[in-house]
């Protein structure tokens, strides 16, 4: 990520994809999701299960269709094509979808039943699920071409498509040929299943989790760490058997890490909740990366941002929708990013009793760059929470010179804070954040540059708290001071000119 990415990842960046207004079309297998909350205090007498008396029902669309409703709620204008069935459930989801500004005049009735996933909650907590697949009957012939019609129609002159493919009508043996032979948006993104069967339309990103993934190549990834490096290693045979340019593999609570096809990895951490909580995050996480890569972000950007999106709904009960609003709220909350010593030690306590390594790094980190993200996020994988301490401004100019730094202390701790592998930012005075590291007892304190750890007078207190020293590399070409010296000598070079003239 460049320090355009990082910075572009402001609050009023929603506002701003948002009024682009652009138009996506999702081919997808729709559903209706359907929550009915209630109390339970009893066992019913024929059968020791509990009784739930109804307080509430709430119908909203899922699936491809949740992914339609994310995409309109953060600024595009969507159209919408599918099967459902000619029941209730499937004016539900043509009324709800209509609603919500989604284009429905692609999304085709037919015999038949429409998919529906019914959940029963009492307190917050999912007691069953009962699902009404729709595949009786099975879509004949006569759908399925219909299908293939509205899909090439409502692919054409659409900034980007997206194949929400869920195991149902979508995943017919023609349709990947027949799109790939008809106009080519400009942003082709596959979320399926089975993403190899969309390989023929070649897609520009794919997004399997970590088990379609596996099943695709026929391995396990393991779990952790090993997973993280299992998936790195077989990004070629990824691209390969998808036919896509990048992917992006979602490993949910372990975030996402995307792949592209100069073989770099760009990784997110997810902020996870139960996984009562966790329905249709994906298909928030889907809609924001197509939206951010519409709008020119580039990938590391937009997988944050995606990931952004994503920790918007995970932690709410239900079926949700990220707005525009949503999402520059929760960027929003990063301006305030920087945590006090004391709060720091408190959760760090926390953290360290639940079983957590944490990393501790520090630095001015005034112009945010590619160097720094990619040493961060290395950072961030010797452990399990990433501190990073921020010199206060004072320090800065006690270490730089009186013109730095360039950005205010609130400014570069928020804009650190936006970036998925830090978890706490906060700041110290001094030359060195040797109290800091006394207080906080870090388990790895990382530390980038020319050194060894024979040569950092934080090694004494990092080692006495039982802690190791980790030498992280230091890429120099992007170091903040060359970037600043590099904007000020153009300025230098007119001077002269004018002088000169």
């Amino acid at each position: 990520m460049t320090a355009a990415d990082a910075e572009a990842l402001a609050p009023d960046l929603p506002r701003r994809i948002a009024a682009g207004s652009p138009l996506v079309a999702v081919v997808g297998d729709p559903l209706l999701d359907v929550w009915i909350h209630g109390t339970s205090t009893r066992l019913a007498r024929e059968a020791p299960a509990p009784v739930v008396d109804a307080d509430s029902t709430v119908r909203v669309p899922g699936g491809a269709a949740n992914t339609a409703m994310n995409l309109a709620a953060l600024g595009a204008r969507v159209r919408m094509v599918g099967l459902i069935g000619d029941d209730e459930a499937g004016a539900d989801l043509m009324r709800l979808l209509g609603e919500a500004g989604v284009d429905t005049s692609l999304l085709l009735r037919r015999d038949g039943s429409t998919t529906t996933k019914t959940r029963i909650v009492v307190e917050d907590q999912v007691l069953f699920r009962l699902d009404r697949t729709g595949q009786s009957p099975r879509p004949g012939s006569e759908a399925l071409t219909r299908l293939a019609a509205a899909a090439t129609a409502g692919a054409d002159g659409v900034d980007a498509l997206v194949v929400c493919d869920y195991g149902g009508a979508v995943h017919s043996p023609g349709l990947p040929q027949r799109l790939a032979e008809g106009p080519r948006p400009p942003l082709v993104v596959v979320d399926a299943h089975r993403p190899g069967h969309w390989a023929p339309m070649r897609p520009d990103l794919v997004t399997p989790n970590a088990a379609e993934a596996e099943a695709l190549l026929g391995t396990p990834l393991g779990s952790g760490a090993a997973r993280l490096a299992a998936v790195g290693a077989r990004a070629g045979a990824l691209r390969e058997r998808t036919g896509a340019h990048e992917v992006v593999v979602t490993l949910d609570r372990d975030g996402a890490v995307l792949l592209d096809a100069g073989g770099a990895a760009h990784r997110t951490w997810a902020n996870p909740a139960t996984e009562k909580q966790a329905s249709g995050a994906g298909d928030t996480f889907v809609a924001a990366l197509t939206l951010a890569r519409i709008a020119g972000l580039a990938a590391g950007a937009s997988l944050d941002l995606a990931q952004a999106a994503a920790d918007v709904v995970v932690h709410r009960l239900g079926t949700s929708l990220c707005s525009v609003e949503d999402l520059a709220a929760h960027l929003g909350g990063f301006r305030d990013a920087l945590v006090t010593q004391e709060a720091l030690v408190e959760a760090v306590a926390e953290h360290r009793a639940a079983g957590r390594r944490i990393v501790l790094t520090n630095g001015c980190f005034d112009v945010l760059h590619r160097g720094h993200t990619s040493y961060l996020a290395k950072a961030r994988q010797l452990g399990d929470v990433l501190v990073v301490a921020v010199n206060d401004d004072e320090s800065v100019r006690r270490l730089k010179g009186p013109d730095r730094p360039l950005n205010p202390l609130g400014d570069r701790a928020g804009v650190l804070a936006a970036l998925s592998c830090v978890d706490y930012v906060t700041a110290f005075s001094g030359d060195t954040p040797t109290p800091l590291i006394a207080a906080l007892r870090p388990d790895v304190y990382a530390k980038g540059g020319d050194y060894t750890p024979e040569m950092l007078t934080e090694t004494a207190v990092v080692e006495a708290h039982g802690g190791r020293v980790r030498i992280m590399d230091y890429v120099s070409e992007h170091s903040s001071s060359s970037l600043v010296e590099r904007l000020r000598a153009p300025a230098a070079g007119h001077r002269a000119s004018d002088a000169r003239a």
